[in-house]
């Protein structure tokens, strides 16, 4: 009997350390199971340069990321908000920066990224778009584009005239380029999209002087034509146009001739944003290093900066299997090496969000005068990234104070007429 009962142990041993060994194989062989991340964006993005950050990612840190696709425009927004309701998201998420972030619900759904140390690095006119009641989900993804003032510096030097840094100081440059028999700003209202730059990049000035103004303009509190800080664009309009500094066909006048004019110095200054350079580059890349950037200035009191238009952005689901990895891909993608690896594949176009970034050799003079306004923090985002209220019409209602149909006051208060059927119809309060 003791011989049996020592067999019998001896072989639940054996079998015990098999079956141990064996578990202990299996867990082995899980933890060698490369991390995959799910990364969800909108099927009409370029993502080469998204992809290609993946990549070099991957091969850092073995973790690996597959991407998933939905529809663009509101059908892609539903598609992400389904997803998110039941608990079926990716753990990347690439969306808008800016007033529709907040549809998203993003303290439930994202992870709070206020409080890592790349924050520091980030302008603060890109936080406040990714920011909701006081905390950060976003990381931006690419170049920004800058509102303001492209100019031939050709012509410029040719007259010794030198960058304004006040709306007085830029019409008096205005006065010497007509004098001399050029058109000293460039009016394209033939394509009535072009004729807003100037109300849109003015916002940099509005934030400055009333820094609530975007939230009481959202809750129906601040108006256009009673802020005078917001009036102050439409002043603007009927200034050029009553001094006659725009050539006299810009009714008829295409964005795509604005660019020929600028170019070839015929005009001088055009109210556009640096996306703009995409074109030029393509269309005139033996001239585009002549045409140079500077902010919209403005007489207000020491103030001298741009209006942007920034980047969606990569935000990290909370509720996600790998939410760790999740953050150091994100902080991976915004980081020097990141950026490199992203600006080989997309050279940017306009200024980057994150200070301290070594733009390529050969980025255009243009991209690099705007890219001082962001290292010196002197940027706002465009309204329209800070509130869901917009005025359908304002282009019409820019041509009209453009072309002296409408005074600014009146202007103002067209358009301030204009953003209250849409805020009804996104039921906001105050309306």
């Amino acid at each position: 009997m003791k011989k049996f009962v020592l067999v019998l142990t001896v072989m639940f041993l054996v079998f015990s350390q098999g079956l141990f060994a064996s578990g202990g194989d299996e867990a082995a062989v899980e933890s060698d199971k490369p991390v995959v991340l799910t990364f969800l964006i909108d099927k009409n993005t370029q993502i080469d340069a998204i992809r290609a950050v993946a990549e070099a990612f991957e091969k850092k840190t073995g973790i690996i990321t597959e991407f998933e696709f939905h529809p663009g425009s509101a059908e892609g927004e539903n598609v992400i908000k389904t997803r998110l309701a039941t608990g079926e998201m990716a753990d990347l998420i690439y969306f808008n920066s800016g007033s529709l972030l907040t549809a998203l619900n993003p303290e439930r759904n994202f992870a709070d990224l206020t409080n890592e140390p790349y924050m520091d690095t980030f302008a603060s006119s890109y936080k406040q778009t990714v920011t909701v009641d006081g905390k950060i989900y976003g990381v931006p993804s690419g170049s920004a584009a800058a509102g303001g003032i492209l100019y031939n510096k050709k012509v410029y030097d040719d007259l010794g005239l030198e960058v304004p840094v006040t709306w007085d100081e830029y019409m008096d440059n205005c006065q010497v380029i007509k004098d001399a028999g050029k058109t000293a700003i460039i009016g394209s209202y033939k394509d009535d999209w072009t004729s807003q730059l100037i109300l849109l990049a003015d916002y940099y000035y509005v934030q400055e002087q009333v820094p609530d103004f975007a939230d009481r303009f959202t809750r129906n509190e601040a108006k256009y034509a009673t802020t005078p800080a917001a009036l102050e664009a439409f002043n603007k309009y009927k200034e050029v146009f009553e001094r006659g500094f725009m050539n006299s066909d810009f009714l008829a006048t295409t964005y795509d001739d604005a660019q020929a004019m600028l170019i070839s110095g015929d005009g001088v200054h055009y109210h556009m944003a640096t996306w703009i350079y995409e074109g030029l580059a393509v269309n005139y890349p033996d001239q585009v290093e002549n045409i140079r950037f500077f902010a919209q200035p403005d007489n207000a009191s020491g103030l001298n900066g741009i209006t942007v238009w920034l980047p969606n952005s990569v935000y990290v689901y909370k509720d996600g299997e790998n939410v760790n990895a999740a953050k150091q891909w994100v902080e991976f993608f915004i980081s020097n090496e990141g950026i490199d690896v992203s600006k080989a594949v997309n050279p940017p176009k306009g200024p980057y969000v994150v200070r301290g970034v070594e733009l390529p050799e050969g980025t255009l003079a243009g991209v690099l005068d705007a890219m001082v306004y962001f290292n010196e923090d002197r940027s706002a985002p465009a309204l329209e990234f800070i509130t869901p209220v917009k005025a359908p019409n304002s282009p019409a209602i820019c041509v009209e104070v453009g072309s002296g149909i409408t005074e600014p006051l009146e202007a103002a208060a067209k358009y301030d007429r204009d953003t209250e059927k849409q805020a009804k119809q996104l039921n906001l309060p105050g309306w």
